[in-house]
Parts: C-alpha cells; structure tokens; sequence
C-alpha cells in the first residue's frame, strides 16, 4: 500500500483521471440520467458515418402522430430495449404530445408501442434493468413494469424490485451503512468496514468491497471475502489529484475495480484495478478528458471522449477504431455487451475484448 501524500501536495498533483455513469459498468459517472432527453455531446469531431464498414443499422421510422424529439433509448441486453418519447420541441408532455413508450425483443429490428402509464406527467424519468421497466414521476410515484409493458402499476416509493437490481450489497443512503437486500428490505450488516464515509459497495469475483472518502478528500477502501462479516480496510495509492467520490464497479468477468471522479466531472478518474491488493491504473498517453468510462475486464478500461474511445491497459493507452463519435456515452452490460449512447443513435458491440460486432440502432418517429 502506498503512503497517503499530505492533503497540500495531493491537491497541487492534480492529474485527469475519467461513468453513467455511470455507470465502473459505466464508469465516467453513474449510468446517465435516466430521462428522455438525450445525452450531451462531451466534443465536436464528428460523428462516425451511419453506414460505416462492418457496421449492421437497424433503423425504425415510428408511426407517431405528432414531431418528436428524439427518443431516450436503453438496453438491458442485446435483444431487450426500450425508448421513450417523451417531448416534442424540447417541451415536456402535453395534451397534442403525450409521452410515448415503445420497446423491442429483436435488437431494434422491430419495435412495439405500449400503454404509457402517466402520458402527461412533466418530470418524467425511464429507468430500466433486466425484466423490468420502470417510469418514475417525480412528487408521484414509480410506475413498473416486469412483463414486457402489460401492467404498469404504481408504488409511492423506489420499487423492490429496481432496488433489487442495484445488487445484493449497497450502500443505504438513510444510514450510509453497507447492507444486504434480503429480498424485501436492505439489513445492515452487522459488521461494517472502516471506511471514513461509504460512497458505493459491490461485490465481483467472490469479494466485496465499500470504497469512499476521509474528511480530507482522501479515498479509501475495504475489501470482504466472507460476505462482510469482517473487512480488510486501508487508504487507497494516490489517486493522482483530486476526487470528490469513490465508486466500485465491476467488469463482465467479475473483476473488481475502484473509480475515483474528478471535480469537473470530464477529467480521467482515478482508476484502481483489485489484483491482491488496489493497483492504480494509468497510462503515460492517456487522454485529459473523458466523457465516460467501462471495464471490459482482464484489466482492461475502455474510455470515450472528444479523442474518440481508447484503450487503457497494462499500463499503455491505445486508440480504438470503434464506430463511435465523442458524443456516446460507453457502457457495458453484464453480458460484456458494449453500449454506446449518444444523441441520434445506440450502438451495440457484441463479441468479446476490443474486437466487436456493432449494430447501429435508430429510433425515431415517422
């Protein structure tokens, strides 16, 4: 473990580091907010071409009475995805532009409408996760679907069954203690890590780790192989600048890593891959910004941003030469799908490492 640097020398060290996030199974932040507005650009080189080599477009023209925006679009894996059309001109939903909620079976080869529970509802947010989708209104409640969009009933609060999706340890933010989801509640767990201040827990390749931040900014990190009934906790190496939170996320192949984000939210985080211990990943060529951030595994991080999406890996940054604009947002699925979202498309990289097959998926109404 590497001795923790005085606060004074840390701040003036500062070096980008990238989401969402978010979603790191979307690293740069956590996964984006789920609305249906789309992303925003994060640089200006252009926008790789609809008809690129190896390329597969899948392209949906919707019979939708009215001019919408485009569509907010989520996959929950290859096959499974939904858009939600929720403004036209850039104003929320009205009487003559209710929202509207379609979902596909086939990749976005073919799509479906279904009953949107609440069309008119302004403050609107499309949330979803393998076999469920969910519509949440803020001041009113969640509507939630978990049979392909029959039903959408309604619950005052965050449903079960979205809480049971964010993984079996989270952290509960009425406690910010480390809990279990027992199928119906989180449980604290009765032996919590010395962590200063618990941002995120996850677990992957048979650990569980917590990770956050001292009074000082400085992160930290515990790690579990019993479950959480006892930790191993330490300050984490130098995250090479300042960071204002902690997050675990973990890659297809179950490998664990720590992200550090930086204040300005488009710097390079701090990256920490677990290998007996935290090890910093850097690159000397690695880009200054980012837009976001994915663990492919097999100590492999993949960024995008305005250079274009890269490789960071065994201590080298390589460019890649994906069909992806700066302006998508990359993610991966838990079936190591990767997803880049941006503001006209969705691109869906099945296969395994950096070597990929894309689908171009375009949704928009007729």
């Amino acid at each position: 473990m590497i001795g923790r640097a005085p606060r004074s020398l840390t701040a003036l060290s500062l070096v980008p580091v990238l989401a969402a996030c978010s979603a790191i199974g979307d690293v740069r932040r956590e996964p984006p907010v789920r609305t249906s507005a789309p992303p925003r650009p994060v640089g200006t080189a252009p926008a790789p071409s609809p008809e690129a080599d190896g390329v597969e477009v899948r392209r949906a023209a919707l019979a939708i009475a009215g001019r919408y925006d485009r569509p907010y679009v989520e996959f929950t894996d290859p096959d499974h995805g939904w858009a939600l059309f929720g403004s036209c001109g850039s104003r929320p939903p009205a009487r003559n532009c209710p929202a509207v909620l379609y979902t596909t079976l086939d990749g976005g080869r073919s799509w479906s409408r279904v009953r949107h529970p609440r069309p008119l509802a302004r403050d609107q947010q499309l949330h979803t996760a393998p076999g469920m989708a969910a519509i949440r209104v803020d001041r009113e409640g969640w509507y939630t679907s978990t049979d392909g969009g029959a039903n959408f009933p309604r619950t005052a609060g965050e449903p079960a069954v979205w809480r049971a999706a964010q993984g079996r340890f989270q952290v509960d933010e009425a406690t910010g203690r480390v809990a279990r989801w027992d199928g119906r509640r989180l449980v604290a767990l009765a032996a919590q890590p010395s962590v200063p201040r618990v941002d995120t827990a996850g677990e992957g390749g048979g650990l569980l780790a917590a990770a956050g931040l001292d009074d000082d900014g400085w992160p930290y990190a515990a790690v579990s192989s019993d479950g959480g009934r006892s930790w191993r906790a330490g300050p984490l190496p130098s995250p090479g600048g300042e960071v204002i939170v902690v997050r675990v996320r973990t890659a297809p192949d179950g490998e664990l890593w720590l992200v550090g984000e930086r204040p300005d939210r488009t710097g390079l985080p701090a990256l920490w891959r677990h290998r007996d211990g935290w090890v910093p990943v850097t690159a000397p060529q690695r880009p200054d910004r980012v837009g976001s951030v994915a663990p492919l595994g097999a100590g492999r991080v993949v960024v995008n941003g305005p250079e274009g999406p890269g490789l960071l890996v065994d201590g080298r940054y390589e460019r890649l030469g994906w069909p992806v604009g700066p302006e998508h947002h990359l993610s991966v699925l838990p079936d190591g799908t990767v997803v880049a979202r941006g503001p006209q498309d969705v691109l869906l990289g099945g296969g395994g490492g950096t070597d990929r097959r894309w689908v171009r998926v375009v949704v928009q109404d007729g």
